[in-house]
């Protein structure tokens, strides 16, 4: 397979991972405010204590892997982004700090409760946001961004950061009704059944908004042979959302988490069908912005070696805090 085909997967995978990952912490904090002030946050919180650190390496791994695999697409989408970037890295940095002081510092917890919800919120936002960006079309002039500095500010982009807002609740919601019991989980449970109506919601608006944004994303949904291939990611879209709406509503316990993932594993599907073989649409594809052959060759070694571990330490993080979350202090 080419190396270039090799990469965009490694990073698509990478990307995938990150966010499922924060996702669902990012998505505890955006719903923190709803859950009563005591032990029901004291154990929201302690359900992502051990791993919320650990999940960011996915965005590290997805952001270095860009820049080395495909520096003019790293070149391109930053200046193109650079508000949303940092707001999203702000937002991260204020949801980490409020994380620890909250428990070292009780007697200001309710502004770091305020810290990490507002953190959480402007990262799911500016994450969905940037995605917007990329998918409307990023002006690229003599291989450099061409456009201004509030190009990514379109009604497109909000709809895409809200759908992203929506689907880290989801996530942290069905997460959450994995982990907790009694009081804490019934009430994950009613965010959960209104978290997944408002992200299927959003992506079927998204989805809809595509095929007018673009001609060549229209013609590659509706249009034969294309459509053919296309056909099966909103089919099978469809049917994951309505199990995992039954399952949320069946009170399963850790169904509705798994099917949540599915979800955003199709909508992400869907994307790639969308932007293939483009990093940087409407005229930069993946062969354009590659890095040249010997420094994939390079960096694929390192990868080869350092994935797997990262993996595996991953696994074993959630491995030992499996089960229910426990009446303790912060981990």
């Amino acid at each position: 397979m080419d190396l270039t085909v090799i990469w965009a997967f490694i990073i698509a995978f990478a990307v995938f991972a990150y966010v499922v990952m924060d996702g669902f912490d990012l998505g505890i904090g955006i719903l923190f405010p709803t859950f009563d002030v005591g032990r029901e946050r004291d154990r929201a919180m302690n359900s992502i204590a051990p791993v919320w650190d650990g999940n960011e390496t996915w965005l590290v791994l997805g952001g270095g892997g860009l820049f080395a695999a495909f520096p003019l697409a790293y070149a391109v989408i930053l200046p193109a982004t650079y508000p949303l970037i940092i707001a999203m890295l702000l937002g991260l940095v204020f949801r980490g700090v409020a994380f620890e002081y909250r428990w070292r510092d009780p007697g200001h917890r309710r502004l770091w409760d305020a810290a990490f919800t507002g953190g959480s919120l402007v990262a799911a936002m500016a994450q969905g946001m940037t995605l917007g960006a990329l998918l409307q079309g990023i002006e690229v002039i003599d291989r450099a961004y061409a456009g201004s500095w509030f190009d990514w500010l379109t009604p497109y982009t909000l709809l895409c950061g809200l759908g992203v807002v929506a689907g880290y609740a989801l996530l942290g919601s069905t997460w959450l009704i994995w982990k907790l019991d009694g009081p804490g989980q019934a009430h994950a449970r009613k965010l959960a059944l209104r978290s997944a109506l408002a992200t299927i919601v959003l992506m079927g608006a998204v989805s809809l908004y595509n095929v007018f944004l673009n001609a060549e994303y229209a013609e590659r949904w509706l249009t034969a042979p294309e459509i053919y291939f296309a056909a099966p990611v909103p089919i099978l879209t469809a049917i994951i959302a309505l199990s995992m709406i039954q399952a949320i509503r069946k009170a399963r316990n850790s169904k509705p988490f798994w099917l949540s993932i599915a979800l955003f594993f199709f909508g992400m599907a869907g994307l790639g069908v969308t932007m293939w073989p483009y990093v940087v649409p409407p005229g930069v594809t993946i062969w354009d912005a590659a890095a040249p052959e010997r420094s994939q060759v390079f960096m694929l070694i390192g990868v080869a070696i350092t994935l797997p571990l990262i993996i595996a330490y991953t696994a074993w993080a959630y491995w030992v805090f499996r089960g229910k979350v426990a009446d303790e202090g912060y981990h």
